[in-house]
Formats: C-alpha cells, structure tokens, sequence
C-alpha cells in the first residue's frame, strides 16, 4: 500500500500536537476531585492492614511473641514472613535480597517484621505496637564512612568508565588537584504515600490497585509472593498523588501484603502507612562521596580525570547498581575528557534501601563535575563559566566528542544554549556588579552561576526501552486510549492523548484516557527515565497508523479513488472531493467490518550497552539546558535567600509547551530543594530522625527564587526521530539546580576575596553555609 497518506510521526507540525493544553486532571487537582486509591469507593467488608517495624537498626531476632497483638478487638490476621504462600522477597531485580517480612534478621530501623490486618487502619496500628520481640544486636553502620571503616561491603557489583590513560597522564598534566566532596540524599515527599488495595477474585485471580510508577512489576512481585502467575494479577494505575522515582519498586511491598491478605482471608483489603512509617520505611535518593583528582592546563582544559563515586545503597541492592552506573555516565556533565578514570562503589549500610530518583543517580555525577570544573576556576583564577565553556564537547570532527562510556556527542547545542542564556539574563555586567557589591558589603555577601545541562535519554538496560499502547476507535467516533505509562502529575496521559487526536485529527476531547492496567497493555516498562512520552507516544502513534491504514484502505475500495487522495482533516476525513465528518465516517467503516482496534509497538532504536566493557551507545539522545542563579547570603547567620534565577532549557519540538515549563520549574525548585534544606539524618543506633515534615524541610513557595524566568528553547529540535521531534522533560531541568549551590559557592568564596574554592558540599543548609563562611575567614 501506498504510505503516503501516514506520514512521519516526527514532523506532524498541525492539530493538537505542539499546543499548549492544561493537564486533563488539573481542574481536578485544584478543587480535590481526582480520584486516588484512597478516594475510591471501599468495597464492603474492606479490612486494613498496618505493618510491624523493627527497632533496631541490626539485630538477630531472637524471639517473637505476637499474641498481644491478635488479641485485640478488631484484629482479623497477623502474619509473619513464614505464612507468605511464594517467596518471601520483594527485591525488584531478582537478586532476593529483599524480604517481604523479615525472618531472622533485621538489617535498617523500621524494617517490616509482621503484619496486621483488622477492621479499621487505627486498630491495625495501635496493635501492631502490642509486639513483644527479643533481638540479638549486631554491629551497624548507616553512612559511607561507616561503611568504608567496616570493610567496605558492597550490596551490588561496581562499574567502570575508562578511556585514554588517566592515571599515566595525570602526571603530564601541568597542574593536578586532589579532593573529597559529599553529595546528600533526598526524600521523594511525594503527596500521596504509598498504597496499595487488593481485591479477591476467584479461583487464583486477584486485582490490585497501586500507586505505582511500575504496574507490571507489582504484577511479578504479587505473582512471587503468591505463587500464582502473572495471568492471575491485575494492576490498576489511574493517577499517583507524585512519584518522582520512589514508586519504582518501594510499592511493591505493600502491594504484596496486601495480596497475601486478600487471598487469604477473601476479603479486600487496603495498606496505607502514615508519613512517618512511609519515610521510614522506604527508599531515597543515594547519598555519594566523590573522590577525584583532576589534572588541567594553565588555561583551565581538563586533561585527565581519575575519581570514585561511592554511595550509600542500604541494605539490598534494588535499583543501586542502575543508579550508581548513570551517576558514571554524567560525571562527564556537559565536558570531554581526554583522559578519564571513573569507578562507582555501591556500598551496602545498615538503612532502608535506597532507591529511584528523579535523575537516577546523575545529578550526584554531575554534581560532581560542576565540582571539578568550580576548583579549576579558583585555581587559575577565572570565572568558573569560562572554564565551563573552555572544556565543552565539541562540535563532530573537533576530535572532542567522545564520553568516558565511549559514545559520541553528536547533537551537542550547548554553546548556543548557554550563550543565549549569558546574554539574556545579563550575566557578565551583574557579575562584575555583584564582585563589586561584594567588595563594600561587610556582612552581605552575593553570588551569580551560570552551570549547563546535558543529559542522557533512554534506560540504559536496553530491554526497558519498549512500550505498547492499545486503541479503540468506537462506532460514534470516539477514541479510547491505553498505554504502558503512568500517570503521577507530569501530564503524561495529557501528552500521549494530543498524540492520539494529532493522529486522527480530531478534538482531544474526543480522547478518552483511561486508567493503565496490566489486563490491556502487558509487560510495561516503568515510566521512568524520562522515557514516558517518548515511548508511549510512539506506541500510540503505532496503534493509530495501523487503524488509519485500514481506514485508508476502505475509504479507497468504497469510493474507488486513490489514497493520494484520502486525507484526514480537523474532525472530518476527505475522500476524493467529498469531506465526510469523522463520526460517520467511522460508522460506515463499522458496518464494512473494519477493525477499529489496534495493540502499538515502539522499542527505541540505536542503543546498546555492554555493561562489563564500559561501551556503548546506551543513550538515543541528549537534553540540554542552562540556568543562572543570583543569592545573597547573610555571613552572620548562614542564612541565604535566591534572588533570581533565569533558565533556557531543551525539550525539542515541544508537544506541550505548557506541560514542559510546569515540569521545568518544578523540577528546579525539587532540586534546589536537594541542595540547599533537604537533609537526611540518623542517629547514632541508626534511626532516622528526619521522618516527617517537621524534621525534614522540602521547599516552600517563599523558598522559589524571587524572580523566576523560565523559557524552552523555541528553535530546538530533535535530530532522532522521536514523536514529534520533541525531548524528554521529567529529569533533565532538576539539575538546573546546580546553579543555585554554585552561586552559593561564590557568595562564600568571596568572603576570602575568592582566594580558594571553599567545597561547599550539599545539601547547602545555611549550618553547612555558616561553617564554610567562618572557614573563609580563616583563610582571608
């Protein structure tokens, strides 16, 4: 058949593609009227279940007597890991390591040991304080630096980048530094926590609604934990209340005590910690510690870069060796290294597994390299933005395009990015005025940094990279949409749905989207790495070429003309000289018999990966983006405020330009948040005190900088064929952030007239901030 008449999803420039369109939960979201797990009708006979957490940080359980607790009025099932029917294990990578319930063993504070199921969620807990367990202490470590004095365990197998001969040439460099900086974690704060209700069906079958970032994994762990196949689970996703990475895996484990129940007592039955136990007992962000020696030229040009990247993983591997490899792939940030050594040391610590988040580990790789490239600056005395600019990648042919994992930068606009945002916010004139204001400014000190963006897109397990995506056309003309992605407020579903009407050109309104479910679209990717849109729209996009090229093929036999002139119109099709609108032209295609349904396929192409040799080509593409970021900080207190920040970010031919700046701006302030007020804390028997909004400070709207401007790169495309041209926006600007901890930097340095670098480690907390001002003084 002639393909004419389907073209290119990659250059649809019409319809309601590349428009600006409010999420389609906004107006819900704002007066309270989305629907999540905990809004839906209760089924009747719905009991709750509450989890029985350790308190101690590493122990042998010695003893365990729950009879207080299954005496309580109210209390249906208490269960333990020996009464799980599969494998007690809910590790997300099939290393089982990661058990359900604990047994014999205890490995972080809180870890979950029992759980009780009762008529009301009050009662559950209140019970499952009754437990009387005996343990037998062990030695415990809960950060980097325990672990290293302890033997320097490792919870998953370290990687390796090299290229060149860092270590040989580090010596012919004509200046070398050494250096040490630690980079914190960061709770996913997410505002609806985790939950998980499941429902009995008959025979093996059972469905569960979770918020979950992962549909078919909780279909896999419940299938585990129940010793059923996976035809038996049913996952259901409308919406999460934000996941931002830490509804990856960390759902699993309610999903499945909830399973167990379900099947057990044939009942329903819902699990909802409070943020206290949720905090506690769930994965964050890596916490790293970079060692590096970086050995550069008089001018600033890195010439070798040898450094570790070790973190603090937890108890069991879950996503650490994924996360701590791409902190590797961003160590390089926007800069080529002619010779470079990077080595990663996932490092296992008695606390809560840590897991996915938003980045994945390459802002703490990044973070990094901004670190190197700030050192080189106070060395030689330059502007750190010149040294930025001084070691980008090169264009192709420039002999300076290849990463440490052996790919090339072929796609690089980063001077063109960076440049136009030097200009527009009037970067050198307030620099000069800020060194200036600085100079009679006794307790007031400013500081300005301009830091670029370029990140990697796909998961870099190549098999994650597929999704599908089923479409009905119905009688009347409406359309309904499933697909593999879920939605947790980045306007996903918004996304997929304009690709969907751009497709058939009608209204999007026309567009029924509906909750993701492991019944409709089987074995889907999480929605994770950036990647939903670009592989869920493209699988859409699939499932409605196939339906259009059956539309084709009938409007040409019913009609006798060609398909050179068949077309698809706003609402309507036209058909030789005659416009037919969309509904009845899909109802003369019903009653010819026409299949009006069809299952997309998309798998990103090009990317590979050999893990054990260090190269490849394991990303389809790049995202760029530059921010500059002015503050003031009080030298007598610590305090700080961000006065300005303006940011050009990349998001190609954006298919929703509203959509993208939201997802801009929010993910700044999620990363300022990162590195100036987010800290995570443990005591010395390895218990988290930073377990509630009270203890732990995420941003506030007080806290977004004063003046904010935000812009997308209007003349950017993508050069690979994504759907419509566009780039992926959901991890890409959280590291714009850096320029906030950068311009802190700065303001500090200046307290010793920008002698030395002063190592600002993150988060920035205005302590952190305090001690390196008086750090400064010692050196002036």
């Amino acid at each position: 058949m002639d393909k004419s008449a389907f073209p290119d999803p990659t250059f649809v420039i019409s319809g309601p593609m590349h428009a600006s369109r409010r999420h389609d939960s906004a107006h819900k979201h704002v007066t309270g009227t989305a629907d999540y797990i905990d809004d839906l009708p209760e089924p009747s006979g719905l009991l709750h279940g509450a989890l029985g957490l350790s308190d101690r940080a590493h122990a042998e359980i010695v003893g365990m007597d729950l009879s207080e607790v299954a005496a309580t009025p109210g209390v249906v099932w208490v269960f333990t890991g020996k009464d799980v029917p599969g494998i007690n294990d809910v590790s997300s990578n099939g290393s089982h390591d990661e058990p359900l319930l604990a047994e014999t063993k205890v490995e972080f504070h809180q870890q979950p040991i029992f759980a009780v199921i009762a008529e009301t969620r009050d009662i559950a807990r209140r019970a499952a304080r009754k437990a009387k367990i005996e343990y037998r202490d062990l030695a415990h470590w809960s950060d980097i630096d325990g672990a290293l004095e302890n033997g320097g365990a490792l919870v998953t197998s370290p990687m390796t980048l090299s290229r060149g001969e860092a270590k040989s040439e580090m010596a012919n460099a004509a200046r070398r530094l050494k250096g040490r900086m630690r980079i914190g974690g960061q709770e996913h704060f997410y505002l609806e926590g985790q939950i998980a209700m499941a429902i009995p069906g008959e025979d093996d079958e059972v469905t569960v609604w979770s918020s979950t970032q992962h549909p078919s994994e909780i279909q896999h762990i419940v299938g585990h934990v129940l010793n059923i196949p996976s035809n038996a689970v049913t996952v259901n996703v409308r919406r999460m209340g934000g996941g931002f990475g830490g509804k990856e895996t960390q759902g699993n484990q309610f999903a499945a005590l909830a399973a167990i129940a379900a099947k057990k007592l044939k009942r329903s039955i819902k699990f909802r910690p409070d943020r206290d136990e949720d905090m506690a007992a769930t994965g964050k962000r890596h916490d790293f510690m970079v060692d590096y020696e970086v050995g550069f030229d008089e001018e600033g040009r890195i010439h070798a870069v040898d450094a570790t990247y070790a973190a603090r993983c937890g108890f069991s591997s879950d996503l650490s060796g994924p996360v701590t490899d791409r902190a590797l792939f961003h160590a390089d940030s926007s800069y080529f290294y002619p010779h470079v050594h990077l080595t990663s040391k996932p490092l296992k610590t008695h606390t809560v597994s840590n897991t996915a988040f938003r980045g994945f580990g390459g802002p703490q790789g990044m973070l990094g390299a901004e670190r190197f490239i700030e050192e080189i600056a106070y060395a030689v005395g330059k502007d750190p933005l010149d040294i930025r600019k001084l070691n980008f990648y090169g264009k192709p042919g420039s002999g300076r395009t290849l990463t440490p994992y052996h790919q090339e930068v072929e796609d690089s606009i980063l001077e063109r990015i960076v440049g136009e945002l030097e200009e527009s916010a009037d970067y050198q004139a307030r620099r000069r005025e800020i060194i200036e204001f600085n100079r009679d400014s006794r307790y007031i000190k400013k500081g300005i940094a301009l830091t670029p963006v370029k990140f990697g897109i796909s998961f870099t397990l190549t098999a994650f990279n597929q999704a599908g995506a089923l479409v009905h056309v119905y009688q009347d003309g409406s359309i309904h949409l499933n697909h593999g992605g879920t939605e947790m407020g980045q306007g996903l579903y918004t996304k997929v749905a304009q690709v969907l009407a751009d497709s058939f050109q009608i209204d999007i309104e026309h567009v029924k989207i509906t909750a993701t479910t492991t019944g409709k679209v089987p074995n889907t990717s999480a929605t994770a790495a950036s990647s939903g849109t670009d592989l869920n729209g493209m699988a859409a996009y699939d499932a409605a070429r196939q339906i259009k090229e059956r539309l084709v093929a009938f409007a040409a036999e019913k009609w006798d003309v060609p398909v050179s002139e068949i077309a698809f119109l706003p609402n309507r099709v036209r058909v030789g000289n005659q416009e037919i609108p969309f509904p009845d032209f899909i109802r003369q295609a019903y009653f010819a018999r026409v299949q009006l349904s069809a299952a997309g396929f998309y798998k990103t192409p090009k990317i590979h990966w050999d893990r054990a040799a260090g190269k490849g080509t394991p990303f389809y593409y790049y995202s760029y983006g530059a921010s500059c970021t002015e503050v003031s900080i009080d030298t007598l207190t610590g305090e700080y405020l961000i006065d300005r920040t303006d940011i050009l970010h990349d998001v190609g031919r954006s298919l929703n330009p509203a959509i993208d700046i939201g997802q801009v701006e929010g993910a700044f302030v999620q990363g300022m948040g990162w590195l100036t007020t987010e800290e995570l804390w443990w005591d010395a028997k390895g218990r988290l005190r930073t377990h509630a909004p009270s203890t732990y400070k995420i941003p506030l709207a007080s806290d977004r900088p004063k003046i904010f401007n935000v812009k997308l790169a209007e003349w950017s495309e993508n050069a690979e064929h994504t759907i419509g041209r566009s780039k992926a926006v959901g991890e890409p600007p959280f590291m714009l952030a850096i320029s906030v901890l950068e311009a802190l930097s700065m303001a500090v340095a200046s307290v010793a007239d920008y002698k030395v670098c002063p190592r600002l480690d993150a988060p920035a907390t205005p302590e952190r901030v305090l001690m390196a001002v008086e750090r400064m003084k010692a050196v002036g």
